[in-house]
């Protein structure tokens, strides 16, 4: 079987996408780890602290989590309940499988357009972190994050229906 070029290109852009989005996690979640076992060490043995870490903290966390979202929802290990779903026969199951991800993808972009709102009204408002740092930087994943889901489960609403998913 000929793979198409465009195939090819997809693959390879798949292959990125998961490459970048695994590496995020790893620097994201590495970065927690170092960050928040210096705090406490600091804390216990010191008796400092820096003043910026428990902020930051807090962002990777974010940050994580949203990315975690994404590969979750890459590899389809989100959450679902299917329980009716498998005691339907196979065509309504398919025709659940359509509606489950079109629901999903539209809430998705229900949260992106709302969280883009919250973002934007940050960035006019000046809004800032970490000691002066514009706030939309760090916030910026919230619509970029569940935008990629909404993409992703929208193609998977095209694969559901066409029975390939």
């Amino acid at each position: 079987m000929d793979v198409s070029p465009r195939d090819s290109w997809l693959k390879r852009a798949d292959k990125l996408g998961r490459q970048l989005e695994d590496g995020m996690l790893v620097v994201f979640l590495s970065g927690l780890i170092v960050l928040a076992s210096s705090q406490i060490l600091l804390r216990n043995v010191f008796s400092l602290g820096l003043a910026w870490a428990d902020g930051l903290i807090r962002l990777a966390v974010l940050w994580l989590a949203l990315i975690g979202a994404i590969a979750a929802s890459r590899d389809r290990r989100h959450i679902k309940i299917d329980v009716v779903t498998r005691l339907l026969p196979a065509p309504l199951q398919r025709v659940a499988a359509v509606l489950r991800n079109l629901f999903t993808a539209v809430i998705c972009g229900l949260l992106a357009r709302y969280s883009w709102v919250f973002v934007r009204d940050s960035r006019e408002f000046g809004d800032v972190l970490l000691d002066n740092w514009p706030a939309w930087w760090f916030q910026i994943i919230l619509p970029v994050g569940v935008a990629l889901m909404s993409y992703r489960h929208l193609v998977r609403t095209a694969q559901s229906f066409k029975g390939s998913d």
